[in-house]
């Protein structure tokens, strides 16, 4: 299987089933399917080959969703952008990857319009009256929507281990690194978190994180998978207008970070809300103090809450299973089906259970390693216990517990050295969110 089947069934079981909502807007899986199709033309008409980069420049909409199924049934792989990237990152980025065409929002132009990528395409999404003024090959996005064929392209033979994706890396110690993701790392990481998660087309998720995020971007791939509904919003800035959405739209999932945890629970008014509807939370990114996860429960009786631990390099590393919450509430749990983990110390040996030391995971979910940057690739990808094979180093310092729960500690390169100890930030930060009047801490 490969990524873009996900849409090719669901629109096949539920056609008039709505995909993506978003604002007043409602896509259903037929439409999506028509318009990735009429994307996926386009692109092979202006000459996109298997295996050419695609960017896309987009806020959260339902251009995002269907330029990165069009992308990949044209044979081609996606690059999603941040849509808060500046000139400078962006104009890296696209070098980086080598994009043959960039996918944006026409109120961008003041960031990627000064760009002078050779042999760059554009495709512009909006109001394009002035799109002629600008330099290099172009298309307008309503052109291209209304194109006759809504039919497949010509198949080009996509296999599961061609690239899907590049997903850069936030570059805040240095310069974004892409990760390279295959369509059987991909599919392999969706099967597995839709598992444990216990997912149906009955599941309607509310996204505020940005598609440019892998937890953002999985919620839609996942969500296509199983047939689900995807309520899309920008982001959480107005955080009331949100959950008025989820109570309307009978949300039965809730994908959150820390940050968006702490917003609701300085939500005072959020008992007088009906969030019945709400199956599960989870969480990523880090992990929720202690006293949030008790907050959360107070306000959300009915949902599960999943506290997870993943990484962009491999998406999802473990889960744990919400009846173990109140046993083991500072754990990122077991492993997710398909994965194995280990922890090795500085000699790359393993380490018993209570020992620190870093995390190493196997599965058909790793990146095949760095765009470009073989010695990045060699530093985090290192021989595996059995014979050709290459498992991942995280950076994460973990101890195990007897019973196989796993514990984050901290970064390799974070821990804090005093009078003799090595602290983490964690611990800190852990003891901080105790406190009365603390939200966050960092």
């Amino acid at each position: 299987m490969v990524l873009h089947d996900f849409l090719t069934e669901s629109a096949q079981k539920f056609p008039d089933k709505s995909a993506i909502i978003f604002k007043e807007h409602r896509i259903s899986y037929q439409e999506l399917d028509q318009k990735a199709n009429r994307l996926a033309h386009a692109l092979i008409d202006l000459g996109v080959e298997k295996g050419d980069r695609v960017a896309l420049f987009l806020d959260n909409s339902p251009e995002s969703v269907i330029a990165l199924f069009g992308v990949l049934r044209a044979g081609a792989v996606f690059v999603m952008l941040s849509a808060a990237l500046k000139t400078d990152k962006l104009g890296y980025i696209l070098n980086h990857s080598g994009a043959r065409v960039l996918i944006s929002h026409h109120n961008k132009r003041s960031i990627f319009g000064g760009l002078r990528q050779p042999c760059l395409m554009k495709i512009i999404v909006g109001e394009d009256a002035d799109v002629h003024q600008e330099s290099g090959q172009k298309e307008s996005w309503a052109q291209i929507m209304a194109a006759p064929f809504d039919h497949c392209p010509q198949k080009r033979r996509t296999i599961d281990i061609d690239l899907a994706a590049l997903i850069y890396t936030s570059g805040s110690t240095g310069e974004p690194k892409g990760v390279t993701l295959t369509h059987l790392n991909m599919v392999s990481a969706a099967t597995s978190i839709t598992s444990y998660l216990k997912n149906s087309s009955s599941d309607i998720i509310m996204n505020v994180l940005p598609l440019s995020f892998d937890y953002g971007l999985y919620q839609v791939l996942m969500a296509v998978k199983f047939g689900g509904t995807v309520v899309l919003e920008k982001s959480f800035l107005y955080p009331y207008a949100v959950i008025e959405k989820m109570i309307r739209e009978k949300v039965t999932g809730f994908p959150l970070v820390p940050t968006i945890a702490a917003m609701i629970l300085q939500m005072e008014s959020l008992k007088d809300y009906n969030l019945s509807s709400l199956r599960y939370i989870t969480n990523t990114g880090a992990v929720l103090p202690e006293s949030h996860i008790r907050k959360l429960r107070s306000i959300f009786p009915r949902a599960a809450i999943y506290s997870m631990y993943g990484l962009t390099e491999c998406k999802r590393v473990s889960y744990l299973p919400p009846e173990e919450l109140d046993k083991k509430p500072n754990s990122v749990g077991k492993p997710m089906p398909n994965v194995e983990v280990f922890i090795v110390d500085e000699k790359g040996d393993k380490v018993g259970p209570g020992v620190v030391g870093e995390l190493v995971i196997r599965g058909s979910n790793i990146m095949k390693g760095y765009w470009n940057d073989p010695q990045e690739t060699d530093r985090v990808l290192k021989a595996g216990p059995y014979p050709g094979e290459r498992v991942l180093y995280s950076g994460d310092l973990f101890r195990m517990d007897e019973a196989g729960y796993l514990f984050f500690v901290g970064r390799k390169d974070d821990l804090i050295k005093t009078r003799g100890e090595r602290v983490s930030p964690r611990e800190v930060e852990n003891a901080l969110c105790q406190m009365e009047g603390v939200s966050e801490a960092v």
